[in-house]
């Protein structure tokens, strides 16, 4: 591992090489075991650079967001966990619409604001989640009756063995909390949004109104990685977790949240052995007692 750090120095400064760094300072979960090594980028060239030594060198390589939607099992992860940083945000006026490029590192409400400022409207239902870009993307995350697909019309992606290549429209293959890169080797660099112009007014009160939804429906109060369950063809997963009483449930700190009971929240000193437990313990419950299968929206990744 030595050998690799001191090939990481050549393109990589010293600060941004993280060894055996906890992951619940990187997760919104506020759990998860060491990764051996994280190594915060800035552009293409250190991207494709670390690439390049991880195939070199054997060794894994996984992509970490703003760790909003992930679960990091406790004895961490493996290799390097690469987190871009790519912050660039580009802005194209045009007749009637506005199109906006934004580095996959941004993060969701620091993007709300800048649109915000610039008087553009059509990103609203996506401030407040607590993601990057790239994750939206990925996940087709969405909110308030809109998704990633319906603002998302073109995507730059950077495969592993160092090609860019532009993924368009349909070529996303965008479902429920799905997409194209879920299944590919990729590393997006980029995401065009198709917006419209808007009032500054009118687009900080919807904001505005999303946020005390959230504050009222949502547990934010503590560490969660947003909703656990998926949404089932013919039902709401939440709402047959509440039906099974498990509201409140715990196992070690983690617990079903009283408030919405589709979130698994950590009350303070969970790992993520006891989120784990608690998650078959909630899938099993609901299995027994209504027939229906819950599947995780949350990405599990490391060792136990």
């Amino acid at each position: 591992m030595l050998d690799t750090i001191t090939l990481l120095k050549e393109k990589i400064d010293a600060k941004d090489i993280l060894q055996n760094e906890p992951m619940s300072k990187h997760t919104t979960f506020k759990v998860g075991g060491n990764a051996d090594l994280l190594i915060k980028v800035h552009n293409i060239e250190q991207i494709k650079f670390v690439l390049n030594i991880a195939r070199d060198n054997n060794i894994p390589i996984f992509i970490l967001g703003n760790g909003s939607n992930l679960l990091v099992k406790d004895k961490g992860i493996r290799g390097i966990t690469l987190k871009p940083e790519l912050k660039d945000i580009k802005i194209e006026r045009k007749d009637k619409q506005v199109y906006v490029t934004v580095g996959s590192g941004n993060k969701m409400p620091e993007i709300a604001g800048r649109l915000l400022r610039e008087e553009i409207t059509g990103f609203e239902f996506a401030a407040g989640i607590p993601g990057t870009i790239g994750g939206f993307v990925r996940m087709n995350a969405g909110a308030y009756g809109s998704e990633a697909r319906d603002i998302v019309t073109e995507t730059t992606i950077l495969t592993y063995d160092g090609n860019i290549k532009k993924i368009v429209g349909e070529e996303h293959h965008f479902e429920y909390r799905k997409s194209a890169f879920l299944n590919m080797k990729i590393i997006i660099l980029d995401t065009k949004l198709k917006l419209s112009y808007g009032k500054k007014d009118e687009i900080q009160e919807l904001m505005e109104k999303y946020r005390k939804s959230r504050f009222e429906k949502q547990p934010i109060e503590f560490p969660s990685a947003g909703s656990t369950f998926k949404r089932g063809n013919d039902f709401i997963s939440a709402k047959l977790i509440d039906e099974c009483g498990l509201k409140g449930y715990s196992i070690g700190g983690a617990m079903v949240s009283k408030k919405h009971a589709g979130f698994i929240v950590n009350t303070g000193n969970a790992n993520a052995g006891d989120i784990l437990e608690l998650i078959d313990y909630v899938k099993k419950i609901v299995l027994e007692n209504t027939g229906k299968e819950l599947k995780l929206e949350i990405e599990i990744v490391g060792e136990d």
